[in-house]
Formats: C-alpha cells, structure tokens, sequence
C-alpha cells in the first residue's frame, strides 16, 4: 500500500510543476502575440522583393557579367544547410521536427553524392545534429532574439554566407525554418537562398503581362539592380525565415506547456483520489484493530 507522505509529497511536486508550466504558458502566448505581429508585417516586404528580383531575373541573360548571387557558381556539388532552431526547449516538436528535416535533406544530398555543410542558427540544432553529424556543423550562431528579433541579427548571418559564397565554399544554400500558420500548426520550409532561385519566373512574368499589359524599363540595367538586391534579398529572407520561427517557437512552447498543464491537472486528481482512498483504508485498519482489541478484553 503506498506511503501517506510519498503520496502527498508527489501532490505537492505536481502542483509546483503546474504552476510552472502555466505560467510559461501565460508568457508564450504574450511573446507569441508581438512575434506574430512582427512576421505579418515582414511577410509583404519579403514576398513582393522575391517578385520583383524573379521579374528581374527573367529579362537578365545570363553572361559572365551576371551576378554570381544569381548565375550560380556553374556547379552544384557543395551545399549548405542554414537551419534555424531555438535556443531553449519546452516547445514540443518545434525544434526535433527542423532537425529531422535536416537530417532528411543530408542524408538525400550524400545519397546523390553531394558535399553537404551545415550552419546552425540556435543552439537546439546544433545539439540534436552534433551527434551524428557534427563533422558537417562549420559554425553556430547562439542568441539571435534573445529579446526582440532585429533585422542586423539577420544581416549578419547574410553577410556571413556571401562570405562564404565569395569564397568558394559552397554552391548552394538552403535555409530550413517552420513556417508559422497558428499556434498550433508550423510547416517546415526549405528555401533555396543561393543562387536565387527563379523555376516560376517565367510564369510569373506571363501571367503578369496577360493580366494587366505592362511593361517596365529599369534605371539603371536589369543586372546593375539585382547586383544590389541580391544580397539585400538573402538578409530580408533570412529575416523572415527566423521572425517565422521565432512565432512557431512561442505558439508550439504555448501548447505544449497548455498540454503539460492539463496532464498536470489530471495526475493531481489520480494522486488525490489515491490518497484518499489510501487514508481512507488507514483509518478503517485502524478502527479494526481498536475493536479487536476491546473485544479481546
């Protein structure tokens, strides 16, 4: 029969535990609610910049004065991964769902025979990857939002891989984030960074000339603009791509603490309907050996 004491002394810690996750829940859904403002305000600026470099794009001919950001570096051998994760847990699946599509986009590029590198942008992917692939990890950016996401963060991590661009090690880029929709559902993303990637722009420009008929002339040259934008565009997208994670980092931390909380509320009153019918069982225990006693005087 479980001990009195233990039994209260479990009712007690599972209660503390509660307090605990409903008050991070309290606190995710406030720091979920400002980066959700932030991402629907990013998300117009970062789509229309994409289509206006894939319009671009599709009138450049691609010669050697073409932007490497853009023409590619003629092959496609070496790839970098840029995920991006927290750098805490308590959030579900948030950060295992990025690491195992990570994981996933490796093990496909290695099959095909490709160089895969890996740049980790929180410290929760570079953990869980460290492991297996930890020879692949060329660097960690640890704390970006800690308080407020700001777009130097991102611009720092853009400058970086054009730096490695610049210097040759990689061809291609990709980053992986979790695109935010509520807080209870994030879809991972893969996007291609480097070379910018245009496979609808000719779509895109058709669709517009049907629909509407206009045709723009660039001051100064088409390639002059995206030798500009290009790099401006890696900043804007990577930005977006963390202010994306950042608000599916607070919406999976609030449901996942919501649920801890209930589990909480459920094993309190299993713990408590336990005690009491063991107190109960004490006490009737008790009152028989009472009555067996005076019946033996």
């Amino acid at each position: 029969m479980p001990n009195l004491k233990n039994l209260k002394v479990r009712i007690n810690s599972v209660k503390a535990t509660q307090k605990i996750t409903k008050a991070m829940q309290m606190v995710a859904a406030s720091k979920l609610r400002r980066a959700t403002e932030q991402v629907e305000a990013s998300r117009p600026y970062a789509e229309r910049m994409e289509r206006v470099l894939r319009s671009l794009a599709s009138r450049v001919i691609v010669t050697d004065t073409t932007p490497k950001l853009l023409a590619g570096s003629g092959s496609d051998q070496v790839h970098l991964l840029i995920l991006a994760t927290a750098d805490r847990g308590l959030c579900g699946g948030f950060n295992t769902s990025l690491v195992r599509a990570a994981k996933r986009q490796i093990q496909i590029l290695t099959a095909q025979g490709k160089t895969v590198k890996v740049l980790c942008v929180g410290r929760k992917g570079r953990d869980q990857l460290r492991r297996e692939y930890g020879s692949l990890i060329i660097d960690t950016v640890e704390g970006i939002g800690r308080k407020r996401l700001a777009f130097s963060e991102a611009q720092a991590i853009g400058d970086k891989v054009i730096a490695l661009y610049e210097a040759g090690e990689f061809d291609v880029a990709t980053l992986i984030f979790s695109h935010f929709k509520s807080a209870i559902n994030q879809v991972v993303t893969l996007q291609q960074l480097v070379p910018f990637a245009t496979p609808e722009a000719a779509n895109d420009t058709q669709a517009t000339a049907a629909g509407s008929g206009a045709v723009y002339e660039y001051e100064p040259e088409e390639e002059a603009i995206l030798a500009d934008l290009l790099p401006r565009n890696i900043s804007v997208q990577i930005f977006k791509g963390l202010l994306e994670n950042a608000a599916s980092e607070q919406g999976a931390r609030m449901t996942a603490m919501d649920n801890a909380t209930r589990n909480a509320g459920e094993m309190i009153g299993k713990l408590t309907l336990e005690y009491n019918r063991t107190r109960q069982a004490v006490i009737t225990r008790e009152l028989i050996e009472i009555i067996s006693g005076a019946e033996a005087l």
